[in-house]
């Protein structure tokens, strides 16, 4: 290991020592989301519960000496250091705890960079959030749905609803794929709780809002901030809260029968609105074999 690597290693173990077991997540309201924008890399801290902490995997130095090759170049022709902005979140006792990027912060530790950081700040998913959504359910059904792969369009030439209007529509950019808000009516008019999964760093506030504003109710929002055994501990309390679980795919559904552990795979097919009508004549024959015993 070089020298500067062994230095920022020894930095990192500090940091992780410092904080593992007392950095408690704080709600940032939403003047602090909008104006603060920039920060030092001081302020930033990173997450002891991320594999970037743990010894066994680490940090990887080849990304760290990309990134810090990239913040040179873009230093050069006086940009912002990087690109995407680092997602963080308040904690206490002191500054903002990172939930991704921590190889660029890594990359301005080791350089020591004066300039500030590109940063977004958000509030992230946490038990008391999860059992909050389920206080307000009445159904032991639920059905999931990515939120990327399977609810927004992906890409440009994919059929998808209307855009909310301007000027919401600069803040609120993703489109819901056609038949979605169909699709989610049927199953909320049926005894579905619909929960929607992330892998990204959205704000819930943001996701609610952006189904708010095309008339779509979900019961439950799990973004990707969650991990480790958070995460674990969100899914037993929500998989004890339901008897069956309907994951909808793009090309599949899977329904899982939670008490029995058993489960059933239905092939979809279909785009834009024939992909949700599909959806929904395959959820419809559920109600059926209920009646039947099967």
């Amino acid at each position: 290991m070089a020298q500067n690597d062994t230095k920022f290693s020894e930095y990192l173990s500090g940091e992780v020592r410092k904080y593992q077991g007392t950095c408690v997540p704080l709600l940032s309201g939403i003047l602090r989301r909008i104006l603060v924008r920039r920060l030092p890399y001081r302020k930033l801290h990173p997450n002891p519960e991320d594999e970037f902490c743990n010894p066994e995997i680490g940090p990887n130095y080849e990304i760290i000496s990309g990134y810090r090759g990239d913040a040179s170049r873009r230093l050069q022709h006086r940009l912002p250091v990087f690109g995407e902005p680092i997602i963080i979140e308040r904690m206490n006792p002191d500054g903002y705890i990172i939930l991704n990027g921590h190889h660029r912060w890594a990359a301005a530790v080791m350089m020591d960079l004066q300039n500030p950081l590109c940063v977004r700040i958000i509030n992230a998913t946490r038990m008391a959030d999860i059992k909050r959504m389920l206080s307000n359910s009445e159904n032991d059904k639920r059905a999931t749905l990515d939120l990327d792969e399977v609810v927004l369009r992906k890409d440009e030439n994919e059929p998808a609803e209307k855009a909310v209007p301007f000027p919401l529509s600069l803040r609120y950019s993703q489109r819901l794929r056609l038949g979605i808000p169909g699709l989610f009516s049927y199953l909320d008019a049926h005894g579905y709780d619909i929960w929607v999964y992330s892998e990204k760093y959205y704000s819930l506030k943001y996701i609610r809002m952006l189904f708010r504003l095309k008339h779509v109710h979900v019961t439950g929002i799990v973004t990707g901030s969650v991990r480790g055994q958070e995460k674990k501990k969100i899914e037993k309390e929500i998989r004890s809260h339901y008897h069956t679980t309907v994951s909808i795919d793009r090309d599949m559904i899977l329904r899982i029968n939670h008490r029995t552990k058993a489960f059933d795979e239905y092939p979809l097919t279909g785009a834009g609105g024939d992909w949700s009508a599909a959806a929904i004549g395959t959820i419809g024959g559920f109600a059926q074999d209920e009646a039947s015993g099967t």
